[in-house]
């Protein structure tokens, strides 16, 4: 019987993420210098039940170009650290005010506004500190270490961050659509689909992936970040609460600009079909190696949480 997409992802889920959860936890034993309340602020936010999307990626690329998951794991962390710590600062008051994320008090509601912060900071050193514990060539850290500091950074993760918080409401009269969805497709290619495709770089890094498996780890990494915030706010206005862990129709309520607010829901859905038909196409020249990519890809589309 031949195995769906579906199946191929369900079967490198159920392997990879107990692994990874095992990594964060082992990671996240910070010593005594860690203030108690600071080390549970960190693991409350770190620990959470998650979809793992992101290491995953890390993992499923190094595969893909011939390396063994376990080499590439200690990026795999750092990603999820930073998307963590993202999340934590996200969900502040000052920025989307959120009190539930993956079905739990939010940082900020369990531990207080200041050890919220401090708590992301942390963890976005922690993943400097854990990247830097790769058994790789020196060379290979300092480049995975340049990756991963670009996509969090100012002009990629920060930036998006900061054009939604100062730019990302629904488009006004004077605006086209056109001007309008390429400030939100600006936005979150660089809020979302950043550390997405800097997650596939790190596990070709790792892998020593060769030019023609890095252009195609790069196109598909593109195409697969924009996708995953389109069915993200499709999401947020069909989706579930108790499924999706966080408060749903936040984003309407707030008027912010978002792909079915400006395209409408079944434009959005076709949108994402395309970009996602245009990442798994992108793999074609890493052949079936990448068939847990291609699995993700069908994953991210059909998702419910």
């Amino acid at each position: 019987m031949t195995k769906t997409s579906s199946d191929l992802f369900a079967q490198f889920a159920e392997r990879a993420r107990p692994e990874i959860d095992a990594a964060l936890d082992r990671y996240s034993q910070l010593d005594e210098g860690c203030p108690a309340k600071l080390r549970e602020a960190i693991r409350h936010s770190l620990l959470a039940p998650g979809k793992r999307l992101r290491p995953m990626l890390v993992l499923m690329a190094a595969e893909a170009c011939g390396a063994r998951a376990e080499a590439a794991m200690p990026a795999a962390a750092a990603v999820e650290m930073i998307h963590a710590y993202s999340l934590v600062h996200d969900d502040l008051p000052a920025m989307d005010d959120d009190d539930l994320r993956r079905g739990r008090p939010t940082c900020h509601k369990a531990f207080g506004e200041a050890m919220a912060i401090l708590a992301g900071d942390a963890l976005l050193a922690l993943a400097f500190e854990t990247l830097a514990k790769l058994d790789s060539p020196p060379q290979v850290v300092a480049q995975c270490s340049a990756v991963l500091a670009e996509a969090a950074g100012a002009c990629q993760l920060v930036g998006g961050q900061a054009d939604d918080v100062e730019g990302g409401s629904t488009a006004s009269n004077d605006t086209s659509s056109k001007e309008a969805l390429a400030r939100l497709e600006s936005i979150h290619r660089r809020k979302t689909g950043a550390m997405i495709s800097a997650a596939i770089r790190l596990g070709g890094l790792i892998a020593w992936a060769d030019p023609l498996q890095e252009a195609a780890l790069g196109r598909y990494g593109e195409r697969l970040g924009l996708a995953f915030q389109i069915t993200d706010d499709l999401l947020d206005v069909r989706g579930d609460e108790a499924a999706l862990g966080k408060r749903a129709r936040k984003d309407s309520r707030r008027g912010k600009l978002t792909f079915p607010g400006l395209l409408g829901v079944e434009s959005s859905r076709r949108h994402a079909e395309e970009l996602i038909d245009e990442a798994r196409e992108a793999l074609a020249p890493l052949g079936s190696s990448a068939g847990a990519l291609e699995a993700l890809a069908r994953h991210v589309l059909d998702r419910n949480c």
